[in-house]
C-alpha cells in the first residue's frame, strides 16, 4: 500500500505493542483499520457510549485510500479541532504523524468529563436528599 500524503510505501508497525498498523516511515503518518482507531481510543476511553459521534462536517478530500484508492474524505474528529481522513467505504482513517497522540488527548478529556459529570450527578443527588429530608421533618 501507499501513503496518501507522500507516495511512500507503506511498512508494518507495531504501535504500543498493542496493534499492527500500516506505517509511513517517510512522513510518519498511519493507516488504521476502521477497527484500529476504536482500539487506539480505547487505550484511554474504554466507553463507547460516551465518546460521542466519530464523523462531523467531512468534505472530499484529494488524497486516495491505500486499499481502494477511492478520493479519502476529510472530517472533524468528534466535534474537536482535529481533521482526519476516512475512507468512504470504510477501508479505515489516515492519521498524519501526532494525530495518533492528538486521539488519545481528546480521548482523555472526553473521560474526564464524563466521570465529571458523574461526580456532579452524585452530589447533587444527595443535596436533594438532605433537602427532601429538611422539607419532611415535623
Amino acid at each position: 500500500m501507499e501513503c496518501p500524503k507522500c507516495l511512500s510505501v507503506l511498512t508494518k508497525k507495531y504501535y504500543k505493542g498493542m496493534m499492527e498498523v500500516d506505517y509511513c516511515p517517510n512522513c510518519r503518518g498511519m493507516w488504521l483499520d476502521c477497527e484500529e482507531l476504536d482500539k487506539l481510543e480505547d487505550m484511554v476511553f474504554d466507553d463507547d457510549g460516551n465518546k460521542g459521534s466519530l464523523i462531523h462536517r467531512q468534505e472530499l478530500g484529494t488524497q486516495k485510500c491505500p486499499v481502494c484508492a477511492g478520493r479519502l474524505y476529510e472530517f472533524q474528529y468528534r466535534l474537536y479541532d482535529l481533521r482526519l481522513d476516512a475512507c468512504p467505504e470504510n477501508h479505515g482513517f489516515w492519521l498524519d504523524a501526532g494525530e495518533d497522540e492528538r486521539v488519545m488527548e481528546i480521548m482523555r478529556s472526553q473521560q474526564a468529563g464524563v466521570h465529571r459529570k458523574k461526580n456532579a450527578e452524585q452530589e447533587w443527588k444527595q443535596v436533594l436528599k438532605g433537602l427532601h429530608a429538611f422539607l419532611n421533618r415535623p
